[in-house]
């Protein structure tokens, strides 16, 4: 194991802070950052109008414009974000969105902004306990999308022996757990689930390889307790989970019992704002997660609402850190919810009842509008004609009645990148 550094001791100390220090340390970053990027970023010059402020306080920031994905779209065909700050031949990182709620958008990097990516990684490393002994396998395709390429990097950073797998078929990759002995698997939890269980079909327990620590980020489940159970007992190794998006930069990890996430917020500001009024029948302490990226010159990230729904919570959990922690991680997002017969309902709930059928191997979610409301079902793949239990299951714990259809093996298509599971006609 190399040495601690100046950076190694630098994210233990931020963190054991007090939270007026951490806001001061903010906002002098937020000013240097706001001074480096307004005078060349003609969005944010016409969102910001002429204000090129240095702030005296935090509370000064929440009087600026918030923005959203929406507003950083073109429809020219480079599909480059418009929140740019330099010419094209500054940047070396080319990055799409997944598209997953609608067409993707390019987000470019440069040199400097990736350095900051990998360096703000390093932060989950340490909650993962992640050594340079570790030998890591990242199951994600290395394609245009971010997946886990920052991961990958910052990996090698820390001094790992990285084992990458694009290209290679979920069997390939069984037999490489087999034969490289990886200790640290990167995943969605979804494909981390289908690698298990297509090992189990084939009489391998991936129980008894080497993985000591399932990595997963991309979807939602990793913070789902029912998610997380499966997959404890299917790899018989600690579930760590991680948040982060393309357009923001990694700006979370798992906390330390698994049951929400920190927001890394020595690289971000984290604020919370209330939920649309409209959406009613919500626990009050929900809110919508706005993020500020910090360290990110080239395509900044100012007061984002990433329609995120989040419950904050300010004091420090086993871990000893000061960073907020969202409890239950995300919740679900506005744009993603349904309301059924009155009821709101988020696919994470669904997610987290179907869980607790560890047979069921593959589900989607086929929603309809009706009017105001929805009217969803739900189609699953198991060996096990589950559809009655199932149904009973969600009627006791959301107090719906949902259809339950039973397809036949490999009806739903399966991803190693963000599942696409809800289908809206």
């Amino acid at each position: 194991m190399t040495s601690p550094t100046n950076a190694d001791a630098f994210r233990k100390s931020i963190q054991a802070v007090t939270r007026k220090e951490l806001q001061q340390f903010q906002l002098d970053r937020l000013n240097r950052l706001l001074a480096c990027t307004l005078p060349h970023n003609r969005f944010y010059q016409e969102r910001f109008g002429n204000r090129h402020p240095t702030l005296q306080s935090l509370e000064q920031w929440s009087e600026f414009p918030t923005s959203c994905k929406s507003d950083w779209q073109t429809d020219a065909t480079d599909g480059i974000a418009l929140h740019h700050t330099f010419p094209l031949h500054a940047y070396r990182r080319y990055h799409r969105t997944s598209g997953t709620r609608g067409r993707p958008m390019v987000i470019l990097d440069t040199a400097e902004d990736w350095n900051w990516w990998t360096s703000t990684w390093q932060y989950v490393l340490d909650a993962c306990s992640i050594q340079s002994s570790d030998r890591i396998l990242m199951a994600f395709s290395f394609g245009p999308f971010i997946g886990f390429w920052s991961a990958h990097d910052a990996c090698l950073q820390r001094e790992c022996l990285v084992i990458p797998s694009g290209g290679l078929s979920t069997l390939a990759r069984i037999d490489l757990i087999r034969t490289a002995s990886p200790t640290v698997l990167f995943a969605t939890p979804s494909y981390a689930l289908h690698l298990a269980q297509e090992a189990t079909q084939r009489g391998i327990s991936l129980r008894d390889s080497s993985i000591r620590t399932v990595f997963v980020a991309g979807e939602p489940g990793g913070s789902i307790p029912s998610v997380r159970a499966q997959l404890e007992e299917m790899y018989g190794a600690k579930v760590m989970d991680h948040a982060g998006a393309t357009e923001i930069g990694p700006w979370g990890f798992g906390t330390a019992d698994g049951k929400g996430l920190h927001v890394i917020e020595s690289e971000f500001i984290a604020e919370f704002l209330p939920l649309d009024p409209s959406i009613a029948n919500v626990d009050p302490r929900w809110r919508e997660l706005v993020l500020t990226s910090l360290g990110r010159s080239g395509a900044p990230v100012f007061r984002y609402r990433t329609q995120d729904i989040v419950q904050p919570v300010w004091d420090r959990d086993n871990s000893g850190t000061e960073f907020v922690r969202l409890e239950g991680g995300i919740l679900g997002r506005s744009d993603d919810m349904f309301v059924v017969r009155g009821v709101n309902v988020f696919p994470t709930s669904i997610e987290s009842i179907i869980r607790q059928f560890p047979s069921i191997e593959e589900f989607r979610i086929r929603a309809q509008k009706r009017g105001e409301l929805d009217e969803i079902a739900i189609d699953i793949e198991s060996p096990e004609p589950l559809q009655t239990s199932l149904e009973e299951a969600l009627q006791v714990q959301l107090g719906l009645r949902i259809p339950v259809v039973r397809l036949p093996a490999g009806s739903l298509p399966k991803s190693e990148g963000k599942s696409r599971r809800i289908v809206r006609s």
